[in-house]
């Protein structure tokens, strides 16, 4: 269902006006430096795979790279090049300043209303 939804969207917004497909292209040369991450196994998924119940995140990434070229050429956008640079950290705990900003709204109610249920 999402795969299916968010392919449609790519290649509407991709292969829609130029006001939609700059902003595609925009928002890839932000966020494709974010991809490369899913593949690295991290400490926990190491031992995960090790006792036998997890599975190695580099396994999916032929599947998922082609994938991607499909939609990206239906959607007449370009795939960044494979060897570029990657931020690897976030699975160990090292993240970027945007995490505090995301995680300050997300426990917004919490901290003005504590112990609250809905």
């Amino acid at each position: 269902y999402h795969l299916r939804w968010s392919s449609e969207w790519v290649i509407r917004l991709g292969d829609g006006t130029e006001e939609s497909k700059s902003r595609m292209e925009k928002a890839i040369d932000e966020l494709w430096m974010f991809t490369g991450e899913m593949f690295e196994a991290a400490d926990y998924e190491k031992e995960m795979m090790n006792s036998g119940i997890g599975v190695n995140p580099e396994t999916i990434r032929e599947n998922w790279e082609k994938k991607v070229e499909e939609v990206f050429a239906e959607a007449t956008l370009t795939v960044p090049p494979k060897k570029a640079w990657h931020q690897t950290g976030g699975k160990n705990g090292i993240h970027t300043e945007n995490l505090g900003y995301i995680l300050a709204e997300m426990q917004y109610l919490q901290r003005v209303y504590p112990g609250a249920e809905w």
